[in-house]
């Protein structure tokens, strides 16, 4: 019996910009590449606008499925950066100003000879009872609260976040993979590969095509949690390919003699 350890999470990227495509997105990806190092599945990507209503709803659907739900975006100064609020109303809790986020603030615009304005002190609301994500670069906190890490937009900020977040993550057994080259297209390798993959469960494979000086080729990723089970997988999807080139041979060579 497998003992690996599943550990989900989804992505919740909030913001306007994002959906016009002003603004192109650089968080979902970091994420996702600190996540699989971390043995953490990252299932389920949602974009929403600068909505509150949109947010609670995607909010509470990902929050319940996974173990884990990281959201960028709407926690600035500015009249619509509404996420704290959207957050406080998806837990039923008030969205007030945190007394440690206000002093941290206060102290940081002094050091820099800055009037902490009423829109500067909107970056130290967040829900009654959450706990901050330190921020080293432009100090104005994250927050936790339940399973939700909610972090600021600015790709530098959010990836200062995420470090800080990772450590106190449980994680889980990570995915490893193995890749082949094909030289076949996808409409050559479909059918026996998807009996490789009927075959191996505990696998999960995925073709690349590829199109190259008017020529198909496909890169095929075995990925899986042992190394037992992604070698078996890689050696059917090898002898496929084989078997491919055999037949191709015989066909080249049945028509060079007609």
């Amino acid at each position: 019996m497998s003992q690996d350890i599943v550990v989900t999470a989804a992505m919740l990227a909030i913001g306007d910009e994002l959906l016009s495509g002003r603004t192109k997105d650089k968080n979902i990806g970091h994420l996702a590449d600190l996540l699989t190092l971390s043995g953490i599945d990252l299932k389920e990507v949602r974009i929403v606008a600068d909505d509150e209503e949109a947010i609670v709803e995607a909010l509470n659907a990902l929050r319940g499925k996974y173990d884990y739900v990281f959201t960028s975006g709407g926690i600035g100064p500015t009249h619509d950066d509404i996420t704290a609020d959207a957050i406080s109303k998806a837990f039923g809790v008030p969205c007030e100003y945190d007394e440690v986020a206000m002093t941290l603030l206060a102290e940081m615009y002094r050091r820099r000879e800055m009037e902490f304005t009423e829109a500067r002190q909107r970056m130290a609301r967040m829900p009654r009872g959450a706990v901050h994500i330190a921020n080293p670069v432009s100090t104005a906190p994250g927050f936790i609260i339940g399973n939700v890490h909610v972090m600021a937009g600015v790709p530098q900020v959010f990836q200062a976040m995420v470090d800080n977040v990772l450590p106190t993550l449980r994680t889980g057994t990570p995915v490893l993979s193995l890749a082949i080259a094909c030289p076949y297209g996808e409409g050559e390798i479909g059918t026996p590969l998807t009996a490789i993959q009927k075959a191996h469960p505990e696998t999960s494979i995925g073709s690349y095509p590829r199109y190259v000086g008017q020529k198909f080729s496909t890169e095929i990723v075995v990925r899986g949690r042992s190394q037992a089970v992604i070698d078996a997988a890689g050696a059917e999807v090898r002898e496929m390919i084989d078997a491919i080139r055999q037949r191709k041979d015989i066909a080249e060579n049945h028509s060079a003699e007609a």
